[in-house]
C-alpha cells in the first residue's frame, strides 16, 4: 500500500518556515556546460523566465538542451527562508520551489516556446509532487518577469487545460505568480546531469501536446 506524509502536500505557514541566514551560500562560478559565468548580467534585449516542474536537476537539462537558451542555472524560489539550503528544503519547511531560471534571447527562443516545453516536459496536474517526488518543493510553477509573460502563461494554460480535458486528464494545478527572489542552488546542483549523466531524473510528461501556437506570446 502507498502512504505519504500529508505535511509534504501542504505549504508551510510562513511563521512556521525556518529562519535561513542573511548571507548567499556560494554557488558554481561558471556555467559547467558553457563557461558562461552563472552570475552573468542579462544582456540588453534578453529575457530572464523561470519555471517549477519537479527535480530542478531534469529540468535544467530539459531546458539547456534545446541549445537555444543562454544561460541555465537551478535554485529555490517562491518560499519564505532566506539563502536555503538543499536539506533545510527537503524538510518541506522553506515554503520553497524547486526552480530552473534561465537568461534568454527571444530572438533565438520564444517565451511561448519555453512555455511549450514547460506544459509538455510535466505533468502539471499532480498538485505538490511530481511523480514519485513528493513535496511543496516539486510543486508545477511559472514564475513571470513582467506583464506579457503573465498574460502569455495564462492564456497557456487555458489552451493546455483544454488539450488535458480532451484527454480525459486532470485540472490543471500550476502556480502562475510574478517572479519571486531567486536564491542559487549549491554548485554541486547545478547543471547536475552534464557531471552525473546517469543520475536521477524524476520528471515526465503526460503525452499531451500544448497547441501552443504564435498568438501566444509574451510581447
Amino acid at each position: 500500500m502507498f502512504f505519504t506524509d500529508r505535511k509534504k502536500l501542504q505549504m508551510v505557514d510562513p511563521k512556521d518556515a525556518l529562519p535561513g541566514r542573511a548571507m548567499p551560500l556560494p554557488t558554481a562560478e561558471w556555467h559547467f556546460l558553457t563557461d558562461i559565468p552563472l552570475k552573468s548580467p542579462v544582456p540588453a534585449g534578453f529575457e530572464v523566465a523561470m519555471f517549477g516542474m519537479g527535480c530542478f536537476w531534469g529540468v535544467e537539462r530539459k531546458f539547456w538542451q534545446t541549445g537555444k537558451v543562454w544561460l541555465t542555472m537551478v535554485g529555490y524560489a517562491g518560499g519564505y527562508t532566506p539563502n536555503p539550503t538543499y536539506p533545510e528544503t527537503c524538510t518541506q519547511m522553506t515554503g520553497h520551489n524547486e526552480v530552473v531560471r534561465l537568461v534568454f534571447d527571444p530572438a533565438v527562443i520564444t517565451y511561448h516556446e519555453l512555455l511549450k516545453l514547460f506544459w509538455e516536459g510535466h505533468d502539471p496536474t499532480q498538485g505538490m509532487r511530481q511523480g514519485n517526488d513528493m513535496g511543496s518543493t516539486y510543486r508545477s510553477g511559472i514564475y513571470t518577469a513582467n506583464e506579457g509573460q503573465q498574460g502569455a502563461a495564462l492564456a497557456s494554460r487555458a489552451v493546455y487545460q483544454t488539450a488535458l480535458n480532451q484527454a480525459g486528464r486532470g485540472v490543471i494545478t500550476t502556480e502562475i505568480l510574478p517572479m519571486p527572489e531567486f536564491f542559487y542552488g549549491e554548485e554541486y546542483h547545478q547543471q547536475y546531469l552534464a557531471k552525473n549523466p546517469g543520475g536521477y531524473c524524476g520528471i515526465g510528461g503526460t503525452g499531451v501536446t500544448c497547441p501552443i501556437g504564435t498568438g501566444v506570446a509574451a510581447r
